[in-house]
């Protein structure tokens, strides 16, 4: 067995164990990794906030890496960095020499680089005669060398919740800007509803949401603003399906005979914009059968970035589909009921296949409950949503007239457009 031999600081400066942990894992590196020093620096700015470092000692730990010579870290050139404090705060843009110990201090703290100081504390390198380097005493960067898989996937932690905030708040956005828009409309025709208390509740909400937060704390406005676009997409599709009937009573006095037998007007709440394909919708029952997991992933990669871990089975796609559910904006008994209507696996397709159309619906929750609804009554199957999504991200996207297909003809009558109307 081989005995771990520790070193110590210079002069005063104490030893701790947590010192002693971080040589310990320095020590522990896989022969012959190498990795690009400027890519672990990289991963561990994005990921500071993880590994507990200040932007202001990263500045420092940047001046130290410089002094490296090469740009890939391996154990076969040797970790070992050994400028004296002015060229360090040279290249630290002129940092104080208080300010830049503690900082050295800091990310000794952090386990990011250690010490191995000669017997009278100076730093330096000993050569050979043949001019090879033998010794040097100085500041070790094999912590980053040892350490880099958790810097990159700490990085990876922070881009996925990034990602979350930003879908988070552009959900928020689009309902506030639609609740405002819709609220305005609907007074402005004369439409029946309480719609000021429903501006009151939506000012409330939008009054109390935070300038910074977090991906929970946002979630709860999301649900609120959602419910309330949810009551008003309830009272103008009533309005709209009155306004409709007392137009086909007129027009039925004047011709009693109609050519299309097979009219389907039933449309999501979750208005889409021109262009954007429709599901193809079944009349007959489908029963419930599995697809591939990667043809899953094929059709609808988007839901793989919200995935820390990876995606590797149905587990896995399961339970990130539930919490894309949260950032959608879908109500949890929205999805559950889903879930219990088509099962687990379909329902998280379906979330899925939304998310890679969010940008062209404007109410996933109410999507997704028609959707339920049609596959409840058996109008509605898994199989050509995924087979559209798929199509979608492998065909190129056709232009002009030509390239219009009947959905998308489809997908411009349920514009809110038609408000205009009332």
């Amino acid at each position: 067995m081989e005995t771990y031999v520790a070193t110590t600081p210079f002069g005063r400066r104490p030893m701790s164990l947590a010192y002693l942990q971080a040589q310990r894992v320095s020590r522990e590196i896989a022969e012959g990794k190498v990795i690009d020093k400027w890519k672990a620096y990289r991963d561990l700015c994005e990921g500071k906030s993880i590994i507990g470092v200040s932007d202001r000692a990263l500045a420092v730990l940047a001046a130290l890496l410089s002094f490296y010579p090469d740009t890939d870290l391996s154990e076969e050139t040797g970790l070992i960095v050994f400028p004296s404090n002015k060229q360090l705060s040279l290249r630290a843009h002129g940092m104080a020499d208080a300010t830049l110990r503690r900082h050295l201090a800091a990310l000794l703290d952090c386990g990011l680089i250690t010490r191995r100081d000669s017997p009278n504390g100076k730093r330096f390198a000993r050569k050979g005669r043949g001019g090879e380097l033998e010794d040097a005493f100085g500041f070790s960067l094999a912590p980053l060398l040892a350490r880099a898989d958790e810097f990159a996937q700490a990085a990876a932690c922070v881009r996925a919740h990034n990602r979350a905030l930003k879908l988070m708040r552009e959900r928020i956005t689009l309902h506030r800007r639609d609740i405002g828009k819709l609220i305005e409309a609907a007074v402005q025709e004369g439409v029946p509803g309480d719609w000021r208390g429903l501006w009151q509740r939506f000012r409330v909400v939008v009054d109390g949401i935070p300038r910074r937060a977090t991906v929970d704390a946002l979630e709860p406005f999301l649900v609120d603003l959602a419910l309330i676009r949810e009551e008003i997409d309830i009272l103008l599709e009533s309005h709209i399906n009155t306004v409709n009937q007392s137009a086909n009573e007129s027009q039925n006095e004047r011709q009693q005979s109609d050519s299309n037998t097979n009219d389907s007007t039933t449309f999501e709440p979750a208005y889409e914009k021109c262009g954007s394909n429709i599901e193809p919708i079944t009349r007959s029952t489908e029963k419930p059968r599995s697809y591939p997991l990667g043809l899953v992933l094929k059709a609808c990669p988007e839901i793989i970035d919200y995935a820390v871990d990876g995606i590797d089975n149905w587990r896995d796609f399961c339970a990130t589909a539930a919490q894309v559910r949260g950032y959608l904006g879908v109500l949890p008994s929205a999805y559950e009921e889903t879930c219990h209507v088509m099962g687990h696996q379909a329902a998280g397709i379906v979330i899925a296949c939304i998310l890679q159309r969010a940008q062209h619906i404007h109410s996933a929750g109410g999507y997704l409950r028609v959707l339920t609804k049609k596959a409840r009554a058996g109008a509605f199957s898994v199989g050509p949503m995924l087979m559209a999504a798929l199509k979608a991200n492998t065909l190129p996207p056709t232009g002009g007239q030509g390239g219009r297909s009947a959905g998308a003809v489809v997908g411009r009558k349920r514009d809110f457009a038609c408000v205009n109307r009332l």
